[in-house]
């Protein structure tokens, strides 16, 4: 049975969605939900959830090109306990670093610079966060299963 994982590109400004699916390691992006300094409407957050029932919630974690943390890391993080401790769902984070500049280069393949909205953007940022960890986490299951 596939499992369905909810994303969000977590900002300041704007926090980017998108829905995937576990059996096909892809996922589609839904919208960008506005915020104010970080804080979402929880309400349309807890209609995400209601509407898409996801087993998983990925949230990208904002990390500097080294790895090292900065205050967005922690932003995120906190954005990613409210939401477990709110809603009751499994959340993990994953890395996203050039997330936002992969996803400009997909936008700009399809539609050249029109195509480059900042909701955009942070919808298929959300949607690489989402195949990031689809990646990672069946690289993993298969490497578990030759032990």
């Amino acid at each position: 049975m596939s499992k369905t994982v909810l994303g969000f590109d977590f900002g300041t400004k704007s926090i980017g969605v998108a829905v995937g699916q576990e059996i096909t390691a892809s996922a589609q992006p839904l919208l960008s939900l506005k915020a104010n300094d970080g804080v979402p409407d929880w309400q349309q957050i807890a209609t995400l959830l209601q509407e898409w029932q996801p087993d998983l919630v990925v949230v990208g974690l904002p990390l500097n090109m080294d790895g090292s943390e900065q205050e967005m890391t922690q932003r995120a993080r906190k954005f990613a306990n409210r939401i477990h401790g709110r809603f009751g769902v499994a959340v993990v984070t994953q890395d996203e670093r050039l997330t936002t500049t992969d996803a400009k280069a997909r936008l700009f393949e399809l539609g050249g610079f029109k195509a480059l909205g900042k909701s955009k953007v942070d919808a298929v940022s959300a949607v690489l966060i989402i195949e990031s960890f689809l990646r990672i986490s069946t690289t993993f299951k298969i490497n578990c299963r030759a032990w």
